[in-house]
């Protein structure tokens, strides 16, 4: 049966809103997006309207959402770059809070980071952290899931590194590598999402999958998946960043930044929580090795082709 309730989803033509989005069509809601990318591929035909965000119109925007019951939330950016900024996507968010709340939206779900701290030297945390505080404050009924890294389909961290193991002969590994991560499935974080979306209750989770890692674990893993299991070599942060800018150049694209380092040696992506998920990567990557690293994912590739969808853009990289 069809339901008469509206959801929006931000960026529904791109990676996680994709999944968040086909999990509400499938309980039959009316789902809308919200996008940079109108133009771009649309995986849902009809059945899902595009709006652009608005960010410097906040009463279309608002038009935007009238009707809307629920509003799931994955608007980011992963790093600084001429043309985004992490300050820009704090204010752009707020203002997208905002005008939820004039459009009478009932609920967020909003996507945050494990271990956001509004005192944190690293801006990712940080802007997640005031971005928290904000949807809290403002007094709409909010769940803030809070993943660490998110694998599957067109994901960047477990891609990339599958491809860097099939193209150099051995891997470096940021100082020790024993800092953690507790990868999710992209689609037990849309359950989740949804799952929470028809709740009333305020909710904080760690949305974490049930397997941890420490990073050198996880790049070993998934080279015995993919039958390339390089040597792992350890280096210095500042070593491990030059090669990775060195590799962004060949790939036009931004591989890691200093703070991305930073915060997975401080241990910021493991928390001690229950699962949230249940697919287990080792079996999700056993499945998929054929495919994964076989094409490069670039952010900024994602970013400046507006009209093709994830998977067409990291095939013609």
């Amino acid at each position: 049966m069809v339901s008469e309730e509206t959801h929006a989803v931000t960026g529904a033509f791109g990676y996680s809103g994709r999944y968040i989005a086909q999990r509400l069509l499938q309980k039959g809601h009316r789902v809308i997006t919200l996008t940079n990318s109108p133009e771009r591929g649309n995986p849902f035909g009809g059945t899902i309207t595009a709006y652009p965000f608005n960010f410097d119109r906040p009463e279309a925007l608002t038009q935007s959402l009238k009707g809307v019951r629920v509003l799931y939330n994955t608007y980011w950016v992963r790093f600084n770059h001429p043309t985004f900024t992490h300050a820009a996507a704090v204010q752009n968010t707020l203002t997208l809070f905002r005008a939820a709340k004039e459009a009478g939206v009932e609920r967020v779900v909003h996507v945050s980071i494990t271990n956001p701290s509004v005192d944190s030297p690293l801006e990712y945390f940080r802007g997640k952290a005031e971005l928290e505080q904000a949807l809290i404050a403002s007094g709409i009924s909010y769940a803030i899931l809070r993943p660490a890294v998110i694998f599957g389909g067109e994901d960047i961290l477990v891609n990339n590194i599958a491809w860097m193991l099939r193209h150099l002969p051995v891997f470096g590994v940021f100082g020790n590598g024993d800092y953690r991560l507790q990868p999710i499935y992209m689609d037990d974080l849309a359950l989740l999402a949804v799952e929470q979306g028809e709740r009333r209750e305020n909710a904080i989770v760690n949305a974490i999958g049930p397997q941890t890692f420490t990073y050198r674990e996880l790049v070993k893993t998934i080279g015995v998946m993919i039958d390339k299991n390089r040597p792992l070599v350890r280096v210095p942060s500042s070593i491990g960043y030059l090669v990775g800018s060195i590799v962004g150049k060949l790939v036009n694209d931004v591989v890691i930044t200093r703070e991305e380092i930073e915060g997975l040696k401080a241990d910021l992506l493991y928390v001690d929580a229950p699962p949230a998920g249940k697919t287990r990567l080792t079996e999700w990557a056993r499945s998929n090795a054929g495919s994964l690293g076989l094409h490069y994912a670039s952010e900024l590739a994602r970013r400046r082709d507006r009209m093709r969808s994830y998977s067409e853009i990291d095939k013609g990289n």
